[in-house]
C-alpha cells in the first residue's frame, strides 16, 4: 500500500509539473507572438534604427528581450533580419549580446512571490478580451492573460514539487547535480527537450524556493540551459545567408565559451554569488547568479567583438557569385 501511495504521489507530482510547464511554455510563446503582432513592422523598423553601433545594439537587445521574455525569439528575429539584409552581422552581434542579458530578467520573476496573484491577471485579461470591442484593448488583454498564465504555470510547478523535499532518492539525485559538469549536461538536455532556457531556469528557481536544490546544483543546471537554448537559433540559420549563419554560430560561441569559463571558475563564481547576495533567500541567490553570469559573459566578450567578427567572416565567408 505504501509503495502504491508513493507511486500515486510521484505520478501526481509529475503530471502537475508537466501541466504547469505546458502553461508556462504556451504563455511564453503566445506572449512573444501577440507583442510582435501589436508592434508589427514598427518593431523591425526601430530595431534597425537603434542598432547603429555596438552599444546601442546591446541596449536594444536587452530591451526587446525583456519585453518579449524570450532571447530565442529575439535572436531568431535578428537572424531573419540579417538574412533579409536589413541588419549587418556587426549589428546582430550587439543584439545577441544584449539578448543574453535581457533574458536574465525572466529569472527574477520566479524568485518573486507573484504566482499566488496570477489569477488576478488571468481574470482581468480574459475580461478585457471578452468585454471590449476595441481591438487594441483586446490585444492588451491577451498580453495580461498570457502574463497571468505564465505566472500561474510557475506557481503550479512550485506547489507540485513541495512533497519532493526530503524524499531520499530525489535528494540523492539533486546532490549529484552539484557536480558542475553533471548539472550543466542535465540543464542542457532539459532545455534541448523543452526548447526554453527560461523554463529550465524557472523550474530550477522553483525547486530552490522549496529548498529542494542547492545553489551549486542550481547554478550548474543554469549554465547548461544557456547551451541548450542555442539549438533553435541554429535551426533558424538553415538555408539562410552566410551572415545569418555567422549570427547563429556567434550565439553558440558566446554561450559555449561563457559556460566553459563558468565551469572552470565554478567555485569562485559560487563564492561571488554568495558575497553579492548576502543573506538573500536561495531562490534570489540563484536568480542573481543568472544575472551575474550573463552580464560577466557579455562584458568579457565586448572587447573581443572586432576580432570575433573578423574571425567568423574569414571562417564563414560570403558566397562568391
Amino acid at each position: 500500500m505504501r509503495a502504491a501511495n508513493f507511486g500515486c504521489m510521484i505520478t501526481e507530482i509529475v503530471l502537475t509539473v508537466l501541466g504547469g510547464l505546458a502553461l508556462f511554455l504556451f504563455a511564453v510563446g503566445s506572449l512573444a507572438d501577440v507583442i510582435q503582432e501589436i508592434a508589427g513592422d514598427r518593431a523591425k523598423t526601430w530595431l534597425v534604427k537603434l542598432t547603429g553601433n555596438l552599444f546601442t545594439a546591446i541596449l536594444t537587445g536587452i530591451a526587446i528581450t525583456t519585453i518579449l521574455d524570450s532571447s530565442s525569439a529575439v535572436i531568431i528575429i535578428t537572424i531573419v533580419l540579417v538574412n533579409s539584409k536589413l541588419l549587418t552581422f556587426r549589428q546582430a552581434i550587439g543584439i545577441v549580446l544584449g539578448a543574453n542579458i535581457g533574458t536574465t530578467v525572466s529569472s527574477q520573476i520566479p524568485a518573486m512571490d507573484v504566482g499566488k496573484y496570477s489569477p488576478v491577471a488571468l481574470v482581468a485579461g480574459l475580461a478585457m478580451m471578452m468585454l471590449s470591442r476595441s481591438n487594441t484593448i483586446s490585444k492588451s488583454g491577451k498580453v495580461l492573460l498570457f502574463f497571468g498564465m505564465m505566472f500561474f504555470g510557475l506557481y503550479t510547478m512550485e506547489r507540485a514539487v513541495e512533497p519532493l523535499k526530503g524524499l531520499g532518492n530525489f535528494d540523492s539525485w539533486m546532490r549529484g547535480l552539484e557536480h558542475p559538469l553533471t548539472g550543466a549536461l542535465t540543464g542542457a538536455l532539459v532545455t534541448l527537450i523543452i526548447q526554453s532556457s527560461s523554463a529550465t531556469v524557472g523550474m530550477t528557481i522553483t525547486l530552490a524556493k522549496k529548498e529542494a536544490i542547492t545553489l551549486a546544483a542550481g547554478v550548474a543546471v543554469m549554465l547548461g540551459a544557456e547551451l541548450g537554448t542555442c539549438s533553435d537559433t541554429l535551426l533558424a540559420t538553415i538555408k539562410g545567408s552566410r551572415a545569418a549563419v555567422r549570427t547563429g554560430v556567434f550565439h553558440l560561441f558566446l554561450n559555449f565559451t561563457s559556460i566553459v569559463i563558468g565551469l572552470l571558475l565554478f567555485g569562485p563564481f559560487i563564492q561571488l554569488v554568495e558575497y553579492v547576495s548576502k543573506d538573500a533567500h536561495l531562490e534570489r541567490k540563484l536568480a542573481n547568479a543568472h544575472v551575474l553570469f550573463n552580464v560577466c559573459g557579455v562584458l568579457l566578450f565586448i572587447g573581443f567583438v572586432p576580432f570575433i567578427e573578423a574571425l567568423l567572416n574569414r571562417v564563414i565567408p560570403d558566397k562568391v557569385n
